[in-house]
């Protein structure tokens, strides 16, 4: 199979689907590999580290695209590359449709083949390709909400440690997954005072028993939630539904009543957001704006500004699948792995996920009656 590898064009997105290790890998088991020029970079891998590991550098995206049979990414397609893509051609990366509709349109319409990285999910309910972005933005939003609460930025200017005879900053994580969990380790470890609310009690009480009770814990309704949105210095947003919108958990009268100068950090922008004053996706460029004297932050690729870590994490989740995609081919691929084929998001020009279809109001087709057909 040939695996193209282009160069990610969203802002500051410096992330790369493979790493030169992974392109070794691939051309072991036989298969062709063409990266577009300096595709690695932003992660430090250059294209003589390609060359070594086996792959061909293309100066051309188009080329690229019209070559491979497979594309692999990071991040989903923005409107400038659609028309790079070849019906039917195969694609993995990060997709969250749910909340991209003119995307999941264009898809459909170009039967692109998508295997969203965000919804294979295991028998467990977990999500082993979102589970490491997961991870760095979880850690990341509690620098980030650290930065922003300086007084410079707009911020209280509170330390979230505090110090000797002064309170420590409050930190509120909406969503006690892997997002909620990572943030709730780095803000401790600062020595802030953090608690999580979650609807799930069992899911509680395991977090209270991994930070021996270092953590407060509260069920997440209405009035917890109006009660915890006004103690917060930062308040991070960190509710998934898998592969559905993210549902709008604190509304727009309870960040009224925020702190000013408070911060807001949505890690659930990619999902549509689960703070109703995240009204845009904002960028590495210019991250953050106020609104209610509250300070906003909500950029999509949170991981983008960690490149290495990021890349190298993100590929060790998604590589085994990928050869499982190309020595299999992508159909049997799908069938002899269930939780691969969950991933699946469109097929011959059909809605093959669920929980988008619910999310986009789509008709849903089963994907095995596609593959047998």
């Amino acid at each position: 199979m040939i695996i193209g590898l282009p160069k990610e064009i969203k802002n500051n997105e410096n992330r790369v689907g493979l790493t030169p290790g992974g392109v070794s890998a691939l051309v072991h088991h036989g298969h062709i590999v063409i990266i577009e020029t300096t595709a690695g970079n932003g992660s430090g891998f250059s294209d003589t580290e390609y060359l070594e590991a086996g792959g061909i550098i293309y100066h051309s995206k188009i080329d690229l695209f019209k070559e491979a049979d497979l594309i692999v990414k990071v991040k989903e397609p923005l409107i400038e590359e659609y028309e790079l893509f070849k019906p039917n051609q195969a694609l993995y990366t990060y997709l969250h449709l749910a909340a991209n509709r003119q995307l999941t349109d264009f898809l459909l319409k170009k039967s692109i083949t998508s295997i969203a990285y965000e919804t294979v999910e295991l028998p467990n309910k977990s999500l082993p390709l979102l589970a490491p972005m997961s991870e760095v933005a979880g850690r990341m939003s509690i620098q980030i909400g650290a930065n922003l609460l300086q007084k410079y930025n707009g911020g209280r200017g509170v330390l979230l440690g505090g110090v000797p005879g002064v309170m420590p900053g409050t930190v509120i994580i909406f969503g006690g997954g892997v997002v909620g969990t990572n943030a709730a380790k780095m803000a401790k470890g600062l020595g802030a005072n953090v608690t999580i609310l979650d609807i799930n009690a069992d899911r509680l009480r395991y977090l209270d028993d991994i930070f021996h009770g270092t953590v407060n814990t509260l069920i997440a309704n209405h009035h917890n939630t109006n009660m915890m949105v006004k103690k917060a210095d930062l308040l991070i947003g960190a509710v998934l539904v898998t592969g559905e919108c993210a549902p709008k958990i604190v509304s727009e009268d309870m960040v009224k009543t925020m702190k000013k100068g408070s911060v807001i950090v949505d890690v659930a922008i990619d999902q549509g957001g689960s703070i109703e004053t995240i009204d845009r996706v904002t960028t590495h460029d210019n991250p953050s704006y106020e609104k209610y004297r509250v300070i906003h932050y909500s950029v999509a690729n949170m991981p983008g500004a960690v490149p290495r870590t990021s890349t190298i994490a993100l590929e060790a989740a998604t590589l085994p699948y990928l050869l499982e995609i190309v020595n299999k081919g992508v159909n049997k691929a799908l069938i002899d792995d269930p939780c691969l084929l969950k991933g699946l998001n469109t097929m011959d020009g059909k809605l093959t996920c669920n929980h988008v279809a619910k999310s986009l109001n789509i008709k849903y087709t089963n994907p095995i009656t596609i593959i047998n057909t």
